[in-house]
């Protein structure tokens, strides 16, 4: 099977890239030449700028595969991009969608399905805040989908949208380092803000998983009638579980001092200590997946070894806890 890749440098596409690879399928990876790739017999390289339609058009002009996965599609233009490069075959076609999608709505209750996409959105916060800027990756997102389920279906290809969670995987600690700021707080001994005290819901999907539902897809016999799925991990834990289960893992006491969001805005730490935290962290019922046979693991399989990888390699420190100091001295207000 022929295999195009659009991004090669995230850690879900390199997820991906290892499982087809693996699987004796022939990869080519599309980027803007950033990175290199580890040589392979058959992993090829396209290098041109997605944002650049007349580059995007030349490296794909008269190419064909039997499957494609988009990881880099963000609007509604960069599908149409797609589309428009001259006599491009892609096959079966994945976009690489978020659960954003459903947070910027007003209906629905997490964790939602496929259907709650359709509730009407929620008007559009001040710009320059990040409200905003969720805002608009979720609306952007929405409007690729849109695009991609208008031109596949007059272009004959069959095409979904599959939509994600945040992703946990052993190469987090170099791309969003999220994980990385909890077990970072951890190690230091000090005591760890807990919005909350930890209990709101969070679901996860392990990108390995990820990677092997689009080998899955890649090779269904029927392709699926609905434009878009969610895929994430079988339950749902609160953060505190999840945080004790991943400090258990690197065999780390948890300190936890619960603290309200309302403390937390008031100190101006509310979006730089708390990973996962807030209402921008979706939740994604994966039903309709199951049923088609897709599988997933939850925390406890995979945690320990996205964990491990962390600890060999320490990453640089998280953003945020440049302000440690603020948060050991509020936790020590707290604690009064």
């Amino acid at each position: 099977m022929r295999v195009l890749l659009l991004g090669g440098s995230g850690m879900l596409s390199g997820a991906a890239r290892e499982a087809f690879l693996a699987a004796g399928h022939e990869v080519t990876v599309l980027t803007r030449g950033g990175r290199g790739l580890p040589p392979h017999p058959g992993l090829n390289a396209l290098r041109a700028d997605r944002r650049d339609a007349a580059e995007l058009a030349g490296a794909l002009r008269g190419k064909t595969f039997d499957f494609t996965a988009d990881f880099l599609a963000y609007t509604a233009a960069d599908i149409g991009g797609l589309f428009s490069a001259p006599g491009f075959d892609p096959g079966r076609l994945v976009m690489i969608s978020t659960g954003q999608v459903y947070l910027v709505t007003a209906g629905g209750r997490q964790p939602f399905r496929e259907e709650d996409f359709d509730a009407p959105l929620n008007p559009e916060p001040p710009r320059g805040t990040r409200d905003w800027r969720e805002w608009d990756y979720g609306v952007g997102k929405r409007a690729a989908e849109t695009a991609l389920r208008e031109l596949s279906k007059e272009r004959g290809v069959p095409a979904l949208a599959l939509r994600l969670p945040v992703v946990q995987g052993e190469a987090d600690g170099q791309a969003s380092r999220r994980l990385w700021a909890w077990l970072q707080r951890l190690r230091d001994g000090g005591p760890v803000l807990l919005p909350d005290g930890g209990e709101q819901l969070v679901r996860f999907i392990y990108a390995g998983d990820a990677a092997e539902a689009l080998l899955r897809l890649a090779g269904l016999p029927d392709w699926p009638s609905l434009p878009a799925l969610n895929l994430a991990q079988p339950g749902e834990t609160t953060l505190k579980e999840f945080l004790e289960l991943a400090a258990g893992c690197a065999g780390l006491k948890c300190n936890f001092v619960p603290v309200s969001g309302a403390a937390l805005a008031a100190a101006g730490l509310a979006d730089t200590c708390a990973p996962y935290w807030g209402r921008w962290c979706s939740r994604l019922d994966p039903a309709a997946a199951f049923a088609l046979g897709f599988k997933a693991r939850g925390p406890g399989d995979y945690l320990p070894g996205v964990v491990r990888a962390h600890l060999a390699a320490p990453p640089a420190p998280h953003d945020g806890y440049a302000r440690r100091a603020e948060e050991l001295a509020l936790a020590a207000k707290i604690a009064v």
